[in-house]
């Protein structure tokens, strides 16, 4: 988690999506950082969101907890300044882009589909709605429930990465429109998936 919110870049007064409540320690991090009028956060599981906006209650950081399917993001709380998910993803779903200020930052995980290390993807939200940058480093989360990854393609992924001599996780980056994805090997003119 300290990976991810330094990552971030958080400044007092940003406005921060967490996708992924959990326990709630993250929102927490996050609401100590910037006030918890700051922090929304989305759990799909109603009765750990419920948990969660519980003990956040009890340890004085009442951030905005909503139940709800993360991979719509929460549009009524948008623009945000910042996006962090603590799931991975094959896909972004765009509407985190959409709901992410220009300039702003996204940080995700990504599933074992170009590189056997899940790396985390270090995302800015351009003015033309796309989203590009890094990935910046391992990271091993599950996966948000609809982006569930076959073995088959664990293997496969390490078979392709194997081939390309073993690339480093930090060599690649993501390009991310309204219309697809694309993950690149060095520069964006270079896809791989």
């Amino acid at each position: 988690m300290v990976t991810m919110i330094d990552a971030l870049g958080v400044q007092p007064g940003m406005r921060v999506l967490e996708i992924g409540t959990g326990s709630g320690f993250n929102a927490a991090v996050l609401a100590h950082l910037l006030g918890a009028e700051n922090v929304t956060t989305m759990e799909i599981d109603a009765a750990l969101a419920e948990h969660a906006r519980t003990a956040l209650d009890r340890a004085g950081y009442p951030v905005h907890v909503v139940t709800g399917d993360g991979a719509e993001g929460y549009a009524a709380g948008a623009p945000y300044d910042r996006v962090v998910v603590t799931a991975s993803v094959h896909t972004v779903p765009y509407a985190w882009i959409e709901q992410t200020k220009p300039g702003g930052i996204l940080v995700v995980p990504w599933a074992f589909t170009f590189h056997p290390d899940g790396p985390l993807a270090k995302l800015t939200v351009r003015n033309d709605g796309t989203a590009e940058g890094r990935f910046i480093g391992p990271g091993f989360y599950m996966p948000v429930r609809d982006q569930r990854v076959r073995q088959a393609v664990l293997h496969e992924t390490r078979e392709r990465w194997s081939k390309a001599g073993e690339p480093s996780c930090t060599r690649y980056g993501v390009t991310v429109t309204r219309d697809g994805q694309r993950i690149w090997l060095d520069t964006p003119d270079n896809p791989v998936a």
